[in-house]
């Protein structure tokens, strides 16, 4: 089916699992794909193609290298394999997201894809892929398509930029590495496809962030990617505002809170599925959101080498004091080893649970 029709006069569509763009003249092309990347001038096409074949099922492959994988799927596409550049990923494509910007007689488009729940990562992270060759599916896809002319280093500039938009993006919905406790500035398999219009009578010779075509890839990219992770993954500020989410990256979860738990109560007595529901309802009170994001905030400072120890852990007291009070419990001498920071925080979980199932018991047995 046809998505939409572009300012530049390009065509989108939807078939056989993938968002296939043909172009309406000339173009230029900056691809980060394996297959038909870098910078082309002949191109009649790009596409974008969902891989997968169902749940926890490798990345469907039609050759035995990516490569011709790809090329098999641009003959199915009914694409020149030779005059085209497309990306894999594991999204589908009924959840991408497309965004249109303009000024004056300037449009920009971005096409995405993406999702980051199991492949975020923050750039640095501990990696153990070496290989001379990459079969991954990308995960946040992007198809930028500019309606100017760019010359092939400004082209360049505009991929900067839209990689920018995307981890700025992710930034504002504090996204996770699974890889670190770090914060996630994109996946590990992302891909790029940027496109100017040749035969337009606009020439731009900047796309930073100080250029209003800059802006325009910004404010594209950085709603469309919000967009298509909420579709994708279903992350959402209103997701993101469960305290559990955003302990995980620390190795703070509901599971290992209940291990924990088991293994440290001198008489354990609750079944794990009162654990969890108590935990689930204790991190919802008011007042625990909020001291919670700002006792993380804090560690990530300490983390970054903006804080001192001894100031950051000064301050974590206090805030795991202002928890307890919102939790109705009696604040202790919450003191703080650097290796234990956010092992206080799941102490005092665990010990409220136990307070608030232990009240319940007692309520209900009189």
């Amino acid at each position: 089916m046809e998505l939409a029709k572009l300012t530049t006069g390009d065509r989108l569509y939807r078939y056989d699992k993938s968002l296939v763009l043909l172009f309406d003249g000339a173009r230029k092309v900056l691809s980060t794909s394996l297959y038909g990347g870098g910078y082309h001038e002949d191109y009649q096409a790009v596409f974008n193609r969902d891989m997968t074949q169902g749940a926890g099922m490798p990345c469907e492959m039609f050759a035995p290298n990516y490569v011709d994988s790809m090329r098999i799927v641009a003959e199915r596409l009914g694409i020149d394999p030779d005059a085209a550049t497309g990306m894999g990923t594991a999204a589908h494509m009924e959840n991408a997201a497309i965004n249109v910007r303009s000024y004056r007689e300037l449009t920009v488009t971005a096409i995405v894809t993406g999702g980051v729940e199991t492949n975020g990562g923050r750039i640095g992270d501990p990696a153990s892929y070496y290989k001379t060759v990459e079969k991954k599916c990308g995960t946040i896809n992007i198809m930028l398509v500019i309606d100017a002319d760019l010359p092939p280093g400004i082209l360049a500039r505009a991929l900067v930029t839209c990689t920018e938009a995307k981890t700025a993006a992710l930034q504002e919905l504090m996204a996770d590495s699974r890889y670190s406790c770090g914060l996630a500035t994109g996946s590990g398999t992302d891909q790029t496809i940027v496109v100017a219009n040749s035969e337009s009578p606009l020439y731009f010779e900047g796309a930073g962030k100080h250029s209003k075509l800059g802006e325009l890839i910004g404010q594209t990219v950085m709603t469309a990617v919000k967009e298509a992770l909420a579709r994708q993954s279903g992350l959402t500020p209103a997701r993101q505002h469960d305290l559990l989410r955003r302990l995980r990256r620390f190795g703070v979860t509901a599971d290992g809170l209940w291990e924990s738990y088991r293994r440290d109560a001198e008489m354990p007595t609750l079944h794990k599925a009162q654990f969890v529901t108590a935990l689930g309802e204790i991190v919802q009170r008011p007042g625990v959101f909020t001291a919670g994001v700002l006792f993380i905030h804090l560690y990530d400072e300490y983390l970054w080498g903006l804080l001192e120890q001894e100031e950051t852990w000064a301050a974590a007291e206090k805030l795991l004091a202002e928890i307890s009070a919102c939790l109705g419990m009696d604040p202790e001498d919450h003191v703080v080893m650097a290796e234990e920071y956010m092992q206080a925080m799941a102490l005092l979980f665990i010990r409220a649970v136990c307070m608030e199932c232990g009240e319940k018991t007692k309520g209900d047995a009189q």
